[in-house]
């Protein structure tokens, strides 16, 4: 099993000029298996003169297995009784198919759901999904829609709340790139709200070759 440490010790000026430790990290990243690296970054912050106490743990484990490749992370914070509880989990998988065309998803599991008060556990409330293709037409597209949690009626789950569309359009001349963003609004209804159109010019490159001077005679 490969394994790599490292450890920060951040520093900043106490009430008497001097530097003092105020936070430090301890973050171990280990190889267990050929396509799966785990790694957990420990953050304390000082409770006093020579006392530390862990305020944050962040373990993640990614798994690559041909053209796919998955990504957890959790996240645990003291609570207000002190203890360390998993506060937010994101899963992460990523695919390229035969034809090239690449999917993300990416998945939000939280104890904040919005319009609701925390009963410990922890709750999907958002699912971002972003596919990008190439056309036939050389076009680059890529759509990106985002489901969230309803704060008004947070028991209904979850509904698409942004939807993202870019377009990069190649030409002789350069490259003209769209991208049109559509947000749900307070009556339910998506609709548009921004439009950006940019282009790019190609610049030709004229390379110039120079001849050795002459030498003096």
């Amino acid at each position: 099993m490969d394994v790599e440490e490292m450890r920060t010790t951040v520093m900043l000026p106490s009430v008497t000029g001097d530097l003092a430790p105020v936070l430090k990290t301890h973050e171990l990243r280990r190889q267990v298996a050929s396509n799966t690296i785990e790694t957990q970054k420990t953050t304390l912050l000082s409770d006093g003169p020579g006392n530390w106490q862990v305020s944050e743990i962040r373990q993640s484990t990614i798994r690559q297995e041909a053209n796919h490749r998955s990504t957890e992370e959790r996240i645990f914070r003291r609570d207000a009784e002190g203890q360390l509880t998993e506060v937010s989990h994101v899963v992460t998988m990523e695919s390229e198919s035969a034809s090239g065309e690449k999917r993300n998803l990416v998945e939000t599991y939280s104890v904040d759901v919005p319009g609701t008060t925390r009963d410990g556990g922890l709750h999907l409330v958002e699912r971002a999904t972003t596919v990008q293709r190439t056309s036939a037409t050389e076009e680059q597209i890529t759509k990106q829609e985002v489901e969230q949690i309803h704060p008004g009626d947070p028991d209904s789950g979850l509904r698409v709340s942004i939807l993202i569309n870019n377009t990069v359009r190649p030409g002789p001349s350069g490259e003209e790139a769209t991208r049109t963003i559509r947000v749900r609004d307070s009556n339910g209804s998506i609709g548009v709200i921004s439009v950006d159109t940019t282009k790019s010019d190609r610049v030709t490159t004229i390379q110039v070759q120079q001849t050795p001077s002459e030498k003096p005679n």
